[in-house]
């Protein structure tokens, strides 16, 4: 046997897959800070009158209750100037300086909605002046811009409907003042789920690598005997 040969021989190929494998499932792991805003794909259709909800939640769930949520009709009349901000959410309350006063007492965020990312903004009495494209945008979240774009078509010849409510149902907004990272559900965080979800398969493909390289070791010491 040559040296080549023996070198190959020496080199571990189950090893060598094992850290591989575990490289790929860290890569394919949402690294922090990566959200995205979901808005929706087909508009939000209402007759005058109605109660409307347009909805806007952060993937993966975050908690957003000590952000800043902004919705703002982007385009209004097509004309240049100042945004036109429908509902503004500061510093765990509403910031009614800053908004349209057409808009005023008749705009509602869900404040547990937003403990777990929904930042969805509820509309009461639609008119025909309040169609149009509404922006979503949390200027914070994970030190970026994140928003997204929904349009509302008020028909006057829609059947008026009571409005469906989410599972979360508007309340005061005027919570205590959040800034960690927090899931309601089961208490964990996205993060701690995540861990407990990859951590089994990285110990199981470790225990593999063990035993690959125990293997490799008792024949790599018989091989060096071998050549001597």
């Amino acid at each position: 046997m040559d040296l080549k040969e023996l070198s190959d021989s020496l080199s571990p190929p189950s090893l060598r897959w094992t850290i591989v494998v575990v490289l790929l499932l860290y890569s394919n792991t949402p690294a922090e800070g990566q959200f995205q805003v979901i808005g929706s794909g087909q508009p939000i259709v209402a007759a005058p009158g109605d109660d409307v909800i347009l909805p806007c939640l952060v993937e993966p769930r975050h908690n957003v209750a000590g952000l800043t949520v902004e919705w703002s009709k982007p385009d209004t009349g097509n004309r240049p100037g100042p945004v036109e901000y429908v509902h503004v959410y500061r510093h765990a309350r509403e910031d009614a300086d800053t908004m349209s006063s057409t808009y005023i007492r008749r705009t509602e965020l869900f404040m547990e909605g937003l403990q777990q990312g929904n930042a969805s903004l509820k509309i009461l009495n639609v008119t025909l002046a309040d169609r149009g494209r509404y922006r979503c945008n949390l200027p914070k979240l994970g030190g970026q811009r994140h928003s997204s774009v929904v349009d509302l078509v008020v028909d006057p010849n829609a059947v008026k409907t009571s409005t469906t409510e989410p599972p979360l149902q508007p309340v005061s907004l005027q919570p205590p003042h959040l800034t960690e990272e927090t899931d309601t559900e089961g208490g964990l965080s996205t993060r701690s789920r995540l861990i407990l979800a990859v951590v089994p398969s990285v110990l199981l493909i470790l225990g593999v690598g063990v035993v690959a390289y125990t293997r490799w070791k008792c024949r790599q010491q018989e091989l060096i005997k071998l050549v001597i």
